[in-house]
């Protein structure tokens, strides 16, 4: 195989490889940063291709280049077939810069669809075990087309994807759509993938779509626990069991109240909820006092009880008392 390294136009690259690569915009934006201090550190991998010059590899520099509006760019020229340079989109991507597990399942099924290779040939081609091969086409085999797009542009991670994989088809986009507005996490949208698996009914469905943190909250509470402790008066176990409980729902809170939440609200509805939220923060001031009070008393309890056990020991002279004792 050839290589010879040239630098191209940009206008002359062929992008066409890149409908099986993830490219999210953040990590094309990071890489621009990178080209602007340093310029271009790898050279892009490219094949000839009809008069033109076909990526390989590289669409990241090549997406940054063109936001910083160079002209041209460095690249290795190889000298290969198409089916053997979908194959190397694989090869340059394993060890350090490993490729998205989706990224290779839609490698491999488009060289099994354009080339007609069967699971048995595409195993012997990559090198790769043909259970490997197998589990990576059964991903795509059981998600909506419709989120293809989604994943690759970084709209939905690896991890939500195969979450979304265990719902039909025809819901698997409607949950999404619920993801990527609620911004949820891989583990929050792995509950509201099963909070949606339990429901009974459209109804249920319509819901947990309308209200999903409410959903997804059902679907993970605890039952009630009976908080009782025999060395506690009735007033001490109410308070045990008011704490539990206000542990579970300020968690629950604390994620509704996502750092970007007050840049998503329309102006309308900040004037309606900041009042709300005002009495909310008086409130939590009131609470962290009464709080500090009651561990600030523990404290001293403590410290009352552990004099008292210890005195008949010497008290240390202050030229006695090392740094660790002033920390």
């Amino acid at each position: 195989m050839d290589t010879i390294i040239e630098d191209i136009s940009i206008d002359q690259l062929e992008l066409s490889v890149a409908k099986v690569r993830v490219i999210p915009p953040k990590l094309v934006s990071h890489m621009q940063d990178s080209m602007f201090l340093q310029g271009q550190l790898q050279p892009v991998v490219v094949r000839r291709e009809q008069g033109r010059y076909q990526v390989i590899d590289g669409f990241k520099r090549i997406y940054a280049a063109i936001e910083l509006g160079w002209k041209s760019i460095r690249c290795y020229v190889l000298d290969v077939d198409l089916k053997k340079a979908k194959l190397l989109v694989l090869l340059f991507n394993r060890g350090s810069q490993k490729m998205e597990v989706w990224e290779e399942a839609m490698v491999l099924a488009d060289l099994a669809k354009t080339h007609e290779l069967s699971q048995r040939d595409l195993a012997e081609l990559t090198g790769y075990s043909r259970s490997w091969v197998c589990r990576r086409l059964s991903l795509l085999d059981r998600l909506s087309s419709q989120l293809i797009p989604e994943i690759r542009m970084g709209l939905l991670s690896s991890s939500q994807a195969r979450e979304l994989i265990k719902l039909p088809r025809c819901n698997q986009m409607k949950v999404a759509r619920v993801i990527q507005s609620w911004d949820f996490s891989s583990r929050k949208s792995t509950e509201l993938v099963g909070a949606f698996l339990k429901a009974d009914g459209s109804d249920q469905e319509r819901n947990i779509l309308t209200h999903p943190l409410d959903a997804i909250r059902a679907s993970i509470q605890e039952p009630p626990e009976e908080a009782h402790d025999d060395r506690l008066s009735n007033k001490g176990n109410e308070l045990l069991r008011t704490t539990r409980n206000a542990i579970r729902s300020i968690g629950y809170y604390l994620h509704c109240l996502r750092p970007d939440l007050a840049e998503k609200l329309q102006p309308e509805e900040k004037i309606i909820i900041m009042p709300e939220l005002t009495l909310l923060a008086d409130d939590t001031q009131a609470f962290i006092n009464i709080l500090t009070d009651l561990l600030t008393n523990k404290l001293k309890t403590n410290e009352r009880s552990q004099s008292g056990k210890h005195s008949d020991l010497p008290v240390p002279s202050s030229e006695m008392v090392s740094e660790e004792d002033h920390a």
